[in-house]
């Protein structure tokens, strides 16, 4: 291969990583897309805080490196070989910063330094892509917690022989989580005040790190074409729409994909049963298996819902609240699973007690027990108010699950209504975020399910789509090597 034809080389920088660190869809996306651009033949170099929940992991770690951080302080970074392969794993060590019980808070509350905490992290980063001489390219960010990469790239290190040459992307994965701190603690990020004005770090008097991202990455992406949409405008924009806006020309929505190594409904170690599109009896011992799991006293032939979810208001579970008789009354079953907001986990507590000829309902996270409901149930209800890109109709559509969604970011994207594609649809979608329209959505996908012909052609045109990582990270390929040698910025 000709030097000019080489692939571009990954710096990929983020604040979790599946299963070592995560709290939701930014730690599958960090752990799925390197490894993914990595088979591809890109050299990609991930970086993550050394949290405690990586050391309780028991991550097998090489020697420690020293490195001194430009303007004073030293930290130590760790190779982690094997733990992210075809990729490399570096870890950044503050135990001061990192080592606590949560990610970024506990008991539902913030910690105060985050500011401080990631700041921190993002320089440590790009101080040892330069100490190492690792290749960079490109410099890949990831939400509000490294949103100051491409401001200090554009500035403090505009002139490094090694990252004044690399791009930077930036990606938004919930453009709703910001990182908005007050002014006078901008120094904790490293950047000079010369970046504090309205078309920079400034928001509202503070510092908001996703605004910086946005306004200095080279390229910004976000999880689908769709939210990339809803995202410039007023509604959905979270008041950075206007900057969006500005961008738009530079804002890429790459769907994100779906791990299809674990989430394989042929060889799924969580599943009593497996199963494939040209052989659908497994699916059925799946939902026997739930129903007695859950101890849900529904009949086999019986339409099963489920929900694998947090339980918060963007989530749309109060929506489902708020007509579940009604939805009850249309003869299925509903399996829920899922954490968050009390008043939720209460309401869906007493749902769960009031109808327990109907309902089943666990309060929590259950890795293994999210797979079976993914394979056991019929459907799959997601009533989103509001969703980036969303994983769990991925999988459902894989599992042959009949998706059930508001038509919103990702959610919109992937599932294809009858009404919209009568050849070829995969699910059911209903438009406004209200109790009255998902009722009808569940109506009509009840009807479909009635019909067993028209309802295994469906499963089976949901599970022959592709929404693997090979295919995003492709996308991510073409738009790495548009920007290779091309360094900097939006802003000067």
């Amino acid at each position: 291969m000709k030097p000019e034809e080489r692939l571009p080389s990954i710096v990929f920088i983020t604040a979790e990583l599946t299963p070592l660190a995560t709290s939701g869809g930014l730690g599958d996306v960090s752990r799925s897309l390197p490894r993914a651009l990595a088979a591809l033949g890109h050299r990609v170099s991930v970086f993550l805080p050394l949290y405690q929940s990586v050391r309780r992991r028991q991550v097998a770690l090489g020697a420690a490196c020293e490195i001194a951080m430009a303007g004073g302080g030293r930290f130590r970074v760790f190779h982690a070989p094997g733990a992210l392969t075809p990729a490399s794993l570096y870890l950044v060590e503050h135990d001061g910063y990192f080592d606590r019980p949560g990610l970024y808070g506990e008991r539902g509350g913030e910690y105060a330094d985050n500011l401080e905490r990631f700041g921190f992290f993002s320089r440590a980063a790009l101080e040892t892509v330069a100490a190492f001489g690792l290749p960079a390219d490109v410099v890949h960010a990831n939400d509000w917690h490294t949103g100051s990469i491409p401001a200090l790239l554009k500035t403090v290190y505009a002139g490094h022989p090694l990252l004044g040459r690399a791009a930077s992307v930036f990606t938004i994965h919930n453009l709703a989580y910001q990182g908005w701190f007050p002014a006078d603690r901008l120094p904790a990020t490293g950047l000079p005040w010369s970046v504090f004005h309205i078309d920079g770090v400034e928001y509202y008097g503070g510092i908001n790190l996703m605004k910086a991202g946005i306004a200095y990455a080279k390229a910004i992406t976000t999880v689908s074409p769709r939210y990339a949409e809803e995202i410039r405008t007023p509604e959905l924009g979270e008041r950075l729409d206007v900057l969006l806006r500005a961008r738009a020309r530079d804002l890429h929505g790459i769907l994100n994909g779906i791990d299809d190594e674990t989430w394989n409904p042929a060889t799924d170690r969580h599943l009593p049963a497996g199963y494939d599109a040209a052989a659908l009896d497994g699916k059925r011992v799946c939902k026997q298996g739930l129903l007695a799991e859950v101890g849900l006293p529904i009949a086999l032939d019986a339409p099963c819902v489920g929900m694998v979810t947090r339980l918060n208001s963007q989530k749309g579970g109060d929506i489902v609240l708020g007509v579940a008789d009604d939805l009850l009354d249309l003869d299925v079953g509903l399996v829920v699973l899922g954490a968050g907001e009390a008043g939720q986990e209460q309401g869906f507590r007493e749902l769960g007690a009031r109808r327990p000829d109907r309902v089943a309902v666990r309060i929590g996270f259950d890795e293994s027990l999210s797979h079976r409901i993914e394979a056991g149930a019929d459907m799959f209800l997601m009533p989103s108010r509001r969703e980036p890109c969303g994983l769990n109709q991925m999988y459902s559509l894989h599992y042959g699950t009949i998706p059930v969604v508001r038509a919103t970011g990702g959610l919109a994207d992937t599932v294809r209504d009858p009404d919209e594609d009568p050849e070829h649809p995969n699910g059911f979608k209903f438009e406004r975020p209200s109790g009255t329209e998902l009722v009808a959505a569940v109506r009509r996908a009840v009807g479909a399910f009635r019909d067993r012909p028209r309802w295994q052609e469906m499963m089976r045109t949901a599970m022959a789509e592709d929404f693997s990582w090979r295919a995003s990270a492709r996308r991510y390929g073409e738009l790495y090597r548009s920007l290779k040698g091309d360094a900097g910025g939006a802003k000067g």
